[in-house]
């Protein structure tokens, strides 16, 4: 057995050395015999340009073609050593195809360059993969970019001419956002929305990708293609609703959250964030509806008990405002209308505790309860918030 492969490589070397073109079946049989690193130096010397024996290799499909094998090769070992043989190995791989390609005229290795793309496209999407999980979204992204760039070939295309990778495409674009190339994440989403990949999130990561590159316009634009072809999604609507508060665009927003409640009718995040912007437009029997039915669809839902119980407080202070206003000599009056306050207060306070309920340690809510305890005579509780304020 041991005669017969030192035979065989010496059959290796004597046909190597027959012809230029022989350092390339050289190279193959090396390759096919797990001889990695020697079938990549010797690749090498027949695309060598000042190898003076290169000329008839260099320009030859064949000499390409099993180039690009042999890095493949390197990608698919497990020898750490062989994988150190190059950074990119898979890059170089598609390289040499293309190369091998573009240089054979007649056809004569379109058959078997077509499987071997097919098999590199395997390999880049285990790659791009691979390198997605592990964070490194900028190598992810370049695997998927290939994929697509082998599908775009004339040999591949042949089989299926309106074929389109919807999943790569949008998997590009995740991988072009994560590496905050928020202009090509764009360009990949919009191509996967043309062919309704995704549905209706697709036009939710267009706009994302838009306002991370600081473009609030396009991103609007993107939300209202996408609520016209889908006006029955919440996604859309809430990330409508949330640009046009970010834009302070208030008229906009309310019509946008009549929609979308009229759709989930039981949404506490919807009557809450009406609530907060009827508050703003001063429209306040509007505010305290919105913010009980949001408790009504959530009991423990602490950001509307609060917006509530503060809403009730302010317009106590309010009411001391206007009550300090009126001449001291009209005492009684001054009296009935200080006494309204309270009644504010007192609505407000069950909201406060409740919020105190379902989070003991807010230091805003102790704050409240301080104050109201105060306002409404009762000390013995001011004197608790004191201690739990370490004042």
């Amino acid at each position: 057995m041991r005669r017969l492969v030192i035979l065989l490589n010496l059959a290796i070397i004597i046909l190597a050395g027959c012809s230029p073109r022989a350092k390339v079946t050289s190279s193959q049989t090396l390759k096919d015999s797990g001889k990695i690193e020697e079938a990549l130096e010797t690749i090498n010397e027949a695309i060598d340009p000042n190898n003076e024996n290169a000329e008839k290799t260099l320009n030859w499909p064949r000499t390409w073609e099993v180039r690009g094998e042999i890095f493949q090769a390197i990608f698919q070992s497990d020898d750490e050593k062989i994988k150190k043989l190059s950074d990119e190995p898979l890059t170089e791989a598609f390289n040499s195809y293309k190369k091998a390609l573009s240089l054979d005229e007649n056809g004569k290795t379109s058959n078997t360059l077509k499987v071997k793309l097919t098999l590199l496209t395997n390999d880049l999407t285990n790659q791009a993969v691979e390198a997605f999980n592990d964070a490194d979204y900028a190598k992810a992204l370049t695997s998927f970019e290939q994929i697509l760039d082998i599908q775009s070939l004339d040999i591949i295309k042949a089989d299926n001419p309106g074929a389109v990778d919807t999943v790569i495409l949008y998997n590009a674009g995740l991988a072009a956002y994560n590496a905050q190339d928020y202009t090509k994440a764009i360009d990949y989403y919009k191509e996967s929305a043309k062919y309704e990949y995704g549905g209706a999130k697709t036009y939710s990561l267009i706009a994302n990708a838009y306002q991370m590159n600081k473009d609030t316009l396009g991103a609007l634009d993107a939300l209202q293609q996408g609520f016209e072809k889908y006006p029955n999604d919440n996604v859309i609507l809430t990330s409508m609703i949330q640009l046009y508060l970010d834009m302070k665009k208030t008229e906009d927003a309310m019509k946008y959250l009549d929609m979308a409640i009229k759709q989930d009718p039981d949404n506490a995040t919807f009557h809450f964030a009406q609530g907060t912007l009827h508050e703003k437009m001063e429209q306040m029997d509007e505010a305290i509806a919105a913010y009980t039915k949001a408790i009504n669809s959530d009991k423990e839902f602490f950001n509307a008990y609060y917006n509530l119980g503060a809403l009730y407080y302010n317009e106590g202070v309010k009411q001391i405002e206007y009550a300090n206003s009126i001449p001291t000599s009209e005492n009684q009056r001054y009296q009935a209308e200080l006494a309204k306050a309270d009644e504010w207060f007192r609505k407000s306070l069950p909201y406060m505790e409740k919020c105190y309920e379902l989070d003991p340690d807010d230091k805003m809510t102790l704050e409240s309860l301080k104050n109201l305890y105060y306002r409404l005579k009762d000390m013995d509780n001011y004197n608790k918030m004191l201690e739990l304020l370490d004042q």
